[in-house]
C-alpha cells in the first residue's frame, strides 16, 4: 500500500508528538496554522512554548536540518509571534526540530532558528 506525503507528514507529526510527550513535554496544539505560515506542534515545557518543526527523511540521506531554510525559519518566527500575540502575553519560547527516519530513528534538535 502506497502512503501519500500528506499521510507520511501526519504519522511522523503524531510520531513526533508521542515522543516529545514522553520526554515531558504537553502538546498545546498540532498544525497551527496563520496567514505567515504553519508550526507542526505547538508543546509546552515548564514556562517555556516549544515551537517544533517535523521533518521525515529517509535514512542516511541528509540531516533533514538542512531543509529548515532561513526563509522557512522566518515563516515559523512569524508565525510563532502571531501565536503568542493571540495569547495575549509574552512567553518564554524556543523553537526545535524533530527528524524521524524511515528505520524509526528520532532526532530532537533544540533551539534551531539561526537567523
Amino acid at each position: 500500500m502506497m502512503v501519500n506525503t500528506k499521510q507520511k507528514g501526519a504519522a511522523g507529526e503524531s510520531a513526533a508528538s508521542f515522543f516529545l510527550q514522553k520526554n515531558g513535554l504537553r502538546l498545546i496544539v498540532s498544525n497551527f496554522y496563520s496567514r505567515f505560515g504553519e508550526i507542526d506542534l505547538i508543546m509546552h515545557d515548564g514556562d517555556s512554548y516549544i515551537f517544533v518543526e517535523v521533518k521525515n527523511r529517509k535514512a542516511g540521506i541528509g540531516s533533514g536540518l538542512e531543509s529548515i531554510t532561513r526563509a522557512k525559519q522566518m515563516k515559523l518566527v512569524k508565525t510563532a509571534q502571531f501565536f503568542m500575540m493571540k495569547l495575549g502575553r509574552d512567553v518564554n519560547c524556543r523553537f526545535d526540530a524533530v527528524i524521524l527516519d524511515d528505520e524509526g530513528n528520532v532526532e530532537w534538535l533544540k533551539n534551531i532558528i539561526i537567523l
